[in-house]
Parts: structure tokens; C-alpha cells; sequence
């Protein structure tokens, strides 16, 4: 499934919406190139979750964590530019975190190939004519709560 993105604006909502549906077990791989939306569209699914103010790019931190009362859910917001290399994922304990946490995960082919099966696979791309072009590629486990 193709969505059109007309701006930035346009990105966060569409985070917004997705924060609706997401519920702890659940990952969702956000890729595109540097630029292309990813953090805006997990910025506006952490302030539909509740998160007061602006989230940070977790570029540095690699794994910014939020739990109620902050958000409605706990929330593992990933960033995985940074990793050297798929070895470097078991020291982060994100498959432990599942257990009562959702993950939004920037950058999942540093994790490895199949890091994440069951994920949401959101792409987001750069439109030549202005915009985002988003591309999802939903598993099972999102079927009765897709199109959004």
C-alpha cells in the first residue's frame, strides 16, 4: 500500500493516526533515507500517545524510552544508524522489551535481515514533485487494524 504525504505537517499526522492502533508487542520499522520523515512521523506518534513536547531524535541515545505517564503505552523509540553491526543488538535487549512495550525502530537494516518479521515496514521516500511517498508492508498481526 502507497500513501502520498504532502509535507512535514502531513507526516506527523499520519504518526498520529498509526499511534491509535499500536498497541505493546507490536514493531514498527520506519526506513527512507536521512531527511526523508522518519523521526517526524514517530514524533507525532509519541504526542498522540501523550508525550508532552517535542520528542529528541534519538540519534545519540540509540534507545529513547517512554513509559506511562508520559505516553498511554511504553514506547522504545530506536535509532540504529549508528551501529556498527547486527552483533551490536543484543546489548540493546529490545527483544526482552517487547514483552509490554512497543517498539518504533529507525533504521532496521542495521539490525540484520529479519530482525523483525512480524514489524509494520514503513518506507518513506522522497516525492520528486514535493512530499513523502510512504510504502507499508503489513504483516498479519496488523490486517484487521490496516488501512489507517
Amino acid at each position: 500500500m502507497t500513501i502520498r504525504l504532502a509535507d512535514a505537517a502531513a507526516t506527523e499526522e499520519f504518526g498520529r493516526r498509526l499511534a491509535a492502533h499500536l498497541r505493546p508487542g507490536d514493531v514498527v520499522t520506519l526506513t527512507g533515507t536521512l531527511g526523508a520523515g522518519k523521526t517526524s512521523l514517530a514524533r507525532g506518534l509519541l504526542a498522540a500517545l501523550g508525550l508532552p513536547g517535542e520528542a529528541p531524535s534519538p540519534s545519540f541515545a540509540i534507545v529513547q524510552p517512554y513509559a506511562p505517564p508520559e505516553t498511554a503505552i511504553p514506547i522504545l523509540h530506536v535509532d540504529l544508524y549508528r551501529l556498527d553491526g547486527p552483533e551490536q543488538m543484543e546489548e540493546l535487549g529490545l527483544d526482552e522489551a517487547l514483552w509490554d512495550s512497543a517498539l518504533i525502530v529507525e533504521w532496521p537494516d542495521r539490525a540484520g535481515e529479519g530482525a523483525w518479521p512480524q514489524a509494520l515496514a514503513l518506507t518513506i521516500a522522497m516525492d520528486p514533485g514535493g512530499g513523502r511517498i510512504l510504502t507499508a508492508q503489513v504483516p498479519s498481526g496488523w490486517e484487521n487494524r490496516w488501512p489507517i
